[in-house]
């Protein structure tokens, strides 16, 4: 597997940057995703983006598969929804870059995205529920918006204190 990466919170000015598209897939995009998937298992998460872990770039890795299932890793390079249903699911939602801190996040319940595969081949996935949420959630970070910027300011803000009280009480003197 991969080396652990240092996942960045707010406010490092990357999580907010609009990501690069990506040209060509290189042995060193390779490694990242390698990388990034290590770090999202162990922190343990279902999804982490490039820039959360400090590169501007479009690609984000996810695994969605449920406890007691193999690992099913998709790494997700330029992605972009192609289609999104009217329907919508209510979603408690966390991020490894606000860590300790959750909140109700409304979105399409189901989506059609495209994306390059390591390969360099464009992929089209359909998802829905979790699949779904992670991919659109993911793909905020990539636009340089975290979970908390679609919550009320005042939410965010209780949220970022939140999160700020838990990554101290997590810090070893």
């Amino acid at each position: 597997m991969g080396n652990i990466l240092k996942i960045y919170t707010p406010p490092h000015e990357g999580l907010s940057k609009k990501c690069e598209p990506i040209k060509v897939v290189s042995e060193e995009i390779r490694k990242l995703a390698q990388d990034m998937l290590a770090t999202m298992y162990a922190a343990p998460g279902v999804g982490l983006a490039a820039p959360q872990v400090g590169h501007n770039i479009c690609m984000f890795v996810i695994d969605v598969s449920e406890e007691g299932q193999n690992n099913q890793p998709l790494v997700m390079l330029n992605p972009r929804i192609t289609w999104e249903s009217d329907e919508e699911r209510n979603y408690s939602e966390g991020c490894l870059s606000v860590p300790g801190v959750f909140a109700q996040i409304t979105r399409p319940k189901r989506i059609k995205a495209e994306y390059m595969d390591l390969d360099g081949n464009t992929q089209t996935i359909e998802g829905d529920n979790l699949l779904a949420t992670c991919i659109q959630h993911e793909l905020d970070h990539l636009s340089g918006k975290l979970f908390i910027d679609r919550v009320s300011r005042l939410r965010r803000d209780m949220l970022l204190k939140k999160m700020n009280k838990h990554i101290k009480s997590n810090t070893s003197d």
